[in-house]
């Protein structure tokens, strides 16, 4: 047998295949943006071609971008992150950027090991969830000036760049809409606030909004539940069996929702007669669900599309400029919330 030894394609071949110079295919990879389309096409057809594959490690250590971004979530195992990554993803790739994910677990010990890891990995920058974080892991942001910047939760007082919607309004908003609909016997379902600003936040704003209209929760009534549909549908049938029925349910997200639509189901009551129910997040599959259901809807997609954007081109500008883009939130009113 004779074995066939089939030399790898170099930039040269590639500057080659496409008819252009090696410094114009070393710029379609680290400023594609200084490169008309057409040529970038012409390149990238002849990489395909040629099944080329650039050094990324050899390029790292001339000080060249490494076209990667750091994206660290709390989970990836439910769907409650799962279009704002989507979009992120989709809008750094239009960049020229590939992201690197990992999660860490609603811990920030584990969130720091995370990053630091990413940055031994020399990514060019890095995003990260909420604003509550460990005091080292922004030590460590300052100490290394590359682009950072969160997501998903807006604060005027953030300390780095972030792109997000008030969580305290969604909370609020949520509350609201209840105490308007002539709600004041009002449960609460919320996940653990531990190291999860955006569920602080939101409980917070919807405590506001019951003190404001002068309803007291029992303390029965308000329980937490973590992010699964079997473990909310468990509390919230605790909540339900442990004495007077509220009229109303306040989840913090749309997954805790669904689990106590599914325990009111369970425990004998209609929707929305005998008690409303309303989320927070207007997930996928949220409209479709039976009766659909009422929530606040977190533009997610649109705030993984500006984040994504954002940190891309400040990268490719060197900017470490701190900036902060609040999205609007909206309250969609649909079938599992009724007038008492």
């Amino acid at each position: 047998m004779v074995d066939k030894i089939t030399k790898k394609a170099d930039i040269v071949a590639v500057a080659k295949a496409a008819r252009v110079s090696i410094s114009t295919v070393s710029r379609s990879y680290n400023h594609p943006e200084q490169v008309k389309p057409a040529t970038r096409k012409k390149i990238d057809a002849a990489v395909r071609r040629l099944g080329y594959i650039r050094n990324r490690a050899a390029q790292t250590m001339h000080g060249i971008r490494s076209g990667t971004i750091g994206l660290i979530v709390p989970t990836i195992d439910h769907a409650i992150f799962a279009e704002v990554i989507q979009a992120f993803s989709d809008a750094v790739d239009a960049e020229g950027f590939t992201i690197l994910i990992a999660s860490h677990g609603y811990d920030l010990e584990r969130e720091y090991a995370v990053m630091r890891k990413f940055l031994e990995h020399r990514v060019d920058g890095v995003a990260l969830i909420g604003q509550e974080h460990s005091e080292e892991t922004y030590q460590l942001l300052d100490s290394q000036a590359i682009p950072a910047m969160t997501i998903w939760n807006f604060a005027e007082t953030s300390r780095i760049s972030c792109v997000g919607a008030d969580n305290f309004a969604a909370g609020q908003t949520a509350a609201e809409h209840l105490i308007g609909l002539g709600h004041r016997k009002i449960g609460l379902i919320f996940p653990p606030t531990g190291g999860n600003d955006r569920a602080s936040d939101r409980q917070s704003g919807a405590f506001a909004a019951l003190m404001q209209a002068k309803i007291k929760t029992p303390e029965h009534w308000w329980i937490e539940a973590p992010y699964s549909i079997s473990d909310a549908k468990k509390a919230a049938l605790e909540l339900l069996q442990s004495g007077p029925v509220p009229t109303a349910l306040l989840c913090g997200n749309d997954v805790l929702a669904q689990g106590a639509i599914y325990a009111a189901f369970r425990f004998g009551l209609r929707i929305p007669e005998d008690i409303s129910i309303i989320g927070i997040g207007d997930f996928k599959g949220s409209k479709e669900m039976e009766p659909n259901l009422t929530t606040v809807r977190l533009p997610a997609r649109r705030i993984g599309l500006l984040a994504g954007q954002r940190l891309a081109r400040s990268i490719v500008h060197s900017e470490l400029d701190v900036f902060r883009i609040r999205c609007d939130i909206e309250l969609i009113a649909r079938g599992t919330c009724g007038r008492v």
